[in-house]
């Protein structure tokens, strides 16, 4: 129970540091923004590994943080295949391939009300459907490789994407629509000029909703079929071998994975969207 009432201690002196900084004279400075998260993080680490090894929990049930460090240093090659695998081959051509096709439809549906109309009730029927009754079905059509996950990851981005650019695409005003057609403006000079910058905003909300997305996406499918390879596989095998840390290893990579490839995203958006009021500090 020691290390256990030594987790309490880090709890408290961590929660002490962070309110000091947040509340200090320094609380506007970059560094004090970024050390209060990792400290936090820090702060989580330590309190799990106390705790594991404090209450003596089994390996199977939650391995410390330090035996999960220690798989990732030893397993590197594996975990590298397995991300090239779900996340290049599968979650990011998917990713690419769902955007550019929603951004085509909704150019499309933007100039038919009809097509708009019919489109979107259609998109959020789709988008509600469960991934674990669909990702079998593409498995089947498009067989066990990478192809079928990106095929999963295209049904998930595509209509969180196409609602976001159809309703971007409406944010300007009809004062400001009807302004560029007294310029004498085509409707692709409107478009590329007024209609898609005031849009970015909503594209970019889409685009960090659907990183998210397809990342689990990639990794759902997997689960139900895959080639020797892929965070899904891994994680479904490693299950039933209870190899428990390599479970772990698989999760902070795609954890990581993931919060390199949003960040990527809200960063271009900053400078993107740069106007935008979100973005002023």
């Amino acid at each position: 129970m020691t290390l256990v009432f030594a987790a309490f201690a880090v709890w408290a002196l961590a929660w002490w540091g962070n309110v000091w900084l947040a509340n200090g004279p320094a609380r506007d400075m970059t560094a004090t923004r970024l050390a209060v998260p990792v400290i936090f993080g820090l702060t989580l680490l330590a309190i799990w590994e106390l705790v594991v090894r404090g209450l003596d929990v089994s390996m199977v049930i939650l391995p410390p943080p330090s035996v999960i460090a220690d798989k990732i240093s030893t397993s590197l090659p594996i975990l590298w295949t397995d991300f090239v695998q779900t996340f290049v081959k599968g979650a990011l051509s998917g990713y690419v391939i769902g955007i550019a096709a929603a951004f085509v439809v909704a150019v499309i549906a933007d100039r038919s009300s009809f097509l708009r109309r019919g489109l979107l009730p259609v998109g959020s029927f789709v988008a509600a459907m469960p991934i674990v009754g669909t990702a079998p079905i593409l498995v089947m059509w498009y067989g066990f490789d990478w192809q079928s996950k990106a095929a999963v990851v295209v049904v998930m981005v595509f209509f969180p994407m196409l609602v976001n650019i159809t309703a971007g695409l409406q944010e300007t005003s009809a004062m400001q629509r009807d302004q560029m057609k007294t310029w004498a403006a085509s409707y692709w000079q409107g478009f590329w000029k007024l209609r898609l910058p005031a849009a970015m905003p909503f594209v970019f909300n889409g685009l960090k909703i659907s990183s998210t997305l397809a990342l689990i996406g990639a990794i759902v499918a997997e689960f139900f079929g895959s080639p020797i390879s892929g965070m899904g596989f891994r994680i479904s095998t490693s299950v039933g071998q209870l190899a428990l840390d390599m479970v772990w290893a698989e999760i902070f990579v795609a954890a990581l994975s993931g919060s390199v490839f949003y960040g990527a995203i809200a960063l271009i958006e900053r400078g993107v969207t740069f106007w935008h009021p979100s973005q002023r500090t």
